[in-house]
């Protein structure tokens, strides 16, 4: 088995400081939010950003999906630090340096784009119980520019040296030429290029990017939710995630030395994957209710987990514990936190 090396993993996504607070049905009902859900700020949020601070209980998290995967992979990992590299777009204020010195502390290997015209990005994440929805305001996430940051030869020097990559959907909002650049390269270099459905409104409102990425995509996460919507905007006619999941992973490749594996998680329900050209269920670990904490943060461990296997080159069966083990750390914590040492083997 290789040895996990620097820059091995890479990412690019929304660097965002998540902040968390439990509230109340009246607050979700306030601004018009589902008890489970993801979407982006319109203005009718802006004074949910200013209330929720001001909650007694409020924590602060370095938080962004793909940022939350990486940090989860290099702390499954452990040794040697900054196996990951991270991309994506900070602003020059006091939020951008808790981020910078987060992932610091989690020894992932960020570069951020910074920028002055708008304010690093925020995620309220309100809990109601098992539940949390977020409401994400990109701001500076939305400011990642190719050509400022990841045309660059120093940083692209780092896209060459990793083996694998990992790119959330959510940052087809954002840049899907970026996407697009790196997943050619993988896909020409047969390297391992994956990525995320994210949320149901990426399949609905992003298709196009997705569609237009979709070719390069050898591994494909997402949920049950997220993998109905996709089903239903390609038209596949079946609610049977199994079937999606084969249908999915029969999409258009490119790189046709590597059959698409598709990787769906169903909350306590049993993961369901393509191998070869079967589709398997594998199931979770169990876990008491009372021990849940928190879900947030759940499906970017379960990443997070299976990419640490993957860049040892690991079986799928392999890649799949590893996710569920640090899915089932994470929910037991507020936000995408973790222990000092995973206590896996």
């Amino acid at each position: 088995m290789p040895t996990p090396s620097e820059n091995m993993l890479f990412g690019m996504g929304n660097p965002l400081l998540d902040i968390s607070a439990v509230v109340d049905k009246d607050f979700l009902d306030k601004f018009g939010l589902k008890p489970n859900d993801q979407i982006l700020a319109e203005d009718r949020h802006k004074a949910l950003f200013e209330e929720i601070v001001k909650r007694n209980k409020v924590e602060y998290h370095a938080g962004g999906s793909t940022q939350n995967s990486v940090k989860i992979a290099q702390w499954m990992l452990q040794k040697p630090h900054k196996v990951a590299t991270f991309f994506g777009c900070i602003g020059k204020d006091r939020f951008g340096e808790i981020l910078k010195k987060k992932a610091e502390e989690a020894h992932v290997d960020a570069h951020y784009y910074e920028q002055n015209e708008e304010p690093t990005g925020t995620c309220a994440a309100c809990i109601t119980g098992d539940n949390r929805s977020l409401v994400a305001n990109l701001a500076a996430a939305n400011c990642y520019k190719k050509e400022k940051h990841l045309d660059l030869d120093s940083n692209w020097e780092l896209v060459k040296k990793a083996k694998v990559y990992y790119i959330a959907g959510f940052f087809l909002t954002v840049s899907p030429e970026s996407i697009v650049k790196v997943a050619r390269h993988a896909s020409d270099k047969n390297k391992i290029f994956c990525m995320n459905l994210s949320a149901p409104f990426i399949s609905q409102f992003f298709k196009e990017p997705l569609m237009k990425v979709m070719p390069y995509v050898d591994i494909l996460f997402g949920n049950e939710t997220e993998a109905a919507t996709f089903a239903k905007e390609l038209g596949f006619e079946t609610d049977d995630i199994a079937e999606i999941a084969k249908k999915t992973q029969n999409l258009p490749k490119e790189n046709t030395k590597r059959q698409r594996v598709v990787v769906f998680t169903q909350g306590k329900d049993d993961t369901v994957a393509t191998v070869g050209d079967r589709v398997t269920m594998f199931p979770v670990l169990d876990i008491d209710q009372n021990d849940i904490v928190d879900t947030n943060g759940a499906g970017d461990a379960f990443v997070g987990g299976f990419l640490s296997a993957l860049v040892q080159e690991h079986a799928l069966e392999e890649c799949i514990r590893a996710g569920h083990y640090a899915a089932n750390v994470i929910i037991r914590r507020v936000g995408c936190t973790f222990p000092e040492k995973p206590d896996y083997h």
